[in-house]
């Protein structure tokens, strides 16, 4: 029985050392992990690719201007500088930077709203009543530009048709420019400056054309846009 206790006493002093040495290990292996985290995935020569990881569906809402759109326009840059290529949201954010500089609340002096330039008429077309919910909701303003672009792309569908690729005014037409000549001046307007092969022109209260629209614009991958004729900007 005295022989068993020594045994036992034995056994609960080793273990307890044995926790003890634990809990100092612990730290150093923590810090000998963070060390190789740092020198690793943040080395000069070697990146970490987050190629492999998605967001999904998820839409999510950029105010990145284009690097042309930085050399053509006065804005305070930083050290650095992310551009866009020439996809949709590449599109969406030149077309937002030229007409706001991609701020989201601003209302300029004509009454257009946010940073797409909205007007109240065009709001309620696509189904927004409420404009300071509008102003302040990046995500409704930016349901907006996409119910309006595709409502813009099936009004325009034959005539991008018709005159892509071809040149009017010495402009070279593409589907991204007529898009946003749209935004700017309304389908009809366009459509009226396409079939007079730029006779009818539209210039806005800034003095902004069709046709420097369908130039600045041109050449975006606008192919995901679904026309569809009474899109609303619809949060669900």
């Amino acid at each position: 029985m005295l022989y068993f206790c020594a045994l036992k006493s034995e056994w609960e002093n080793s273990h307890s050392k044995f926790k003890q040495m634990k809990k100092s290990v612990y730290p150093v292996l923590l810090l000998l992990l963070a060390v190789i985290l740092v020198t690793t995935g943040f080395s000069s020569k070697e990146r970490f690719d987050f190629s492999m990881y998605r967001m999904g569906d998820l839409e999510l809402c950029y105010d990145v201007p284009l690097e042309e759109d930085v050399l053509n326009e006065p804005i305070e840059l930083t050290s650095f500088n992310l551009f866009l290529d020439k996809g949709y949201v590449g599109f969406k954010e030149a077309l937002g930077f030229k007409e706001s500089q991609g701020r989201y609340s601003i209302i300029n002096e004509l009454g257009y709203m946010g940073k797409y330039q909205f007007g109240r008429s065009t709001l309620k077309m696509i189904g927004v009543y409420n404009t300071d919910h509008f102003l302040s909701s990046s995500r409704l303003q930016e349901k907006a530009f996409n119910a309006y672009t595709s409502r813009n792309k099936w009004i325009l569908r034959r005539d991008i048709k018709r005159f892509e690729g071809r040149y009017v005014n010495g402009i070279r037409v593409t589907e991204s420019g007529v898009l946003a000549a749209a935004h700017l001046a309304g389908a009809g307007a366009v459509k009226k400056y396409l079939r007079s092969y730029g006779a009818e022109d539209f210039e806005d209260a800034f003095g902004t054309s069709i046709g420097y629209y369908l130039k600045k614009f041109s050449g975006y991958d606008t192919s995901s846009v679904v026309p569809n004729k009474k899109a609303k900007a619809n949060l669900l």
